[in-house]
């Protein structure tokens, strides 16, 4: 039985992607022309606002986009996310990925991906990395169509820490003996409450944290030296 968790921001971090990739997709492939061009419509006249919580607070950036998803039924997205993770999510995997989760499980970490995109996508990509467990979003859902809220905890910025404590605690793990890995600034705290913090390709400002509290940088966009394919 595993004794420690590596927990794994996802976007930036694993898949270069981001919320925005996933959420185009779906809004230009509703059940009619019309309905996807209202749907695409209504996410530009909020992008403003967006663009304003994404620089000040995570969790309210989190909750406008997914309004956006209000009247969307259940049984769209079920048939979407797959499709948008072969198309969008797949093909963004960072070729390192699939190693580094591997390495983790060979060292008898338990792996759990956690992300503030929709439980919808990230099942298919848990499933396909071979994690162990995932923490996501998730829209709530009345009478088969989502009403524009995300179910509580949102998982975003610190309120991560938060959902890894708890997690570490259910399964009976320190996380002085835990690791994680992200790409943001905005997960420092998740990154600060683990034994083992780690960032991959990480922004200007994490990267200097990074430096400055001598934790690892990891590369697993970039193939190994010598590989003859590094060129395409």
């Amino acid at each position: 039985m595993a004794e420690a968790t590596a927990y794994f921001d996802v976007d930036g971090t694993l898949v270069g992607t981001n919320l925005l990739h996933p959420t185009v997709m779906y809004f230009a492939n509703q059940s009619s022309p019309l309905k996807s061009a209202m749907r695409m419509g209504g996410a530009l006249l909020q992008a403003p606002a967006m663009a304003m919580a994404e620089l000040r607070d995570r969790r309210l950036f989190n909750e406008l986009l997914f309004s956006n998803y209000k009247g969307m039924t259940e049984d769209r997205m079920a048939v979407l996310s797959e499709e948008v993770f072969d198309a969008i999510v797949k093909p963004r995997i960072f070729r390192g990925a699939q190693d580094l989760i591997n390495q983790c499980k060979t060292s008898g970490k338990r792996v759990v991906l956690i992300t503030g995109s929709l439980d919808w996508t990230i099942q298919y990509l848990s499933e396909y990395l071979g994690a162990d467990h995932f923490i996501a979003n998730r829209l709530e859902m009345k009478d088969g169509k989502a009403t524009g809220k995300l179910l509580r905890p949102v998982v975003a910025g610190p309120e991560k820490a938060g959902l890894m404590v708890n997690d570490a605690r259910e399964v009976g793990h320190d996380l002085a003996q835990c690791s994680a890995y992200s790409d943001s600034y905005s997960d420092v705290p998740m990154l600060s409450i683990v034994g083992h913090p780690a960032c991959i390709n990480p922004d200007a400002k994490l990267a200097r944290l990074a430096r400055a509290y001598d934790w690892p940088i990891l590369d697993i966009e970039s193939p190994p030296r010598g590989n003859m394919e590094s060129a395409r």
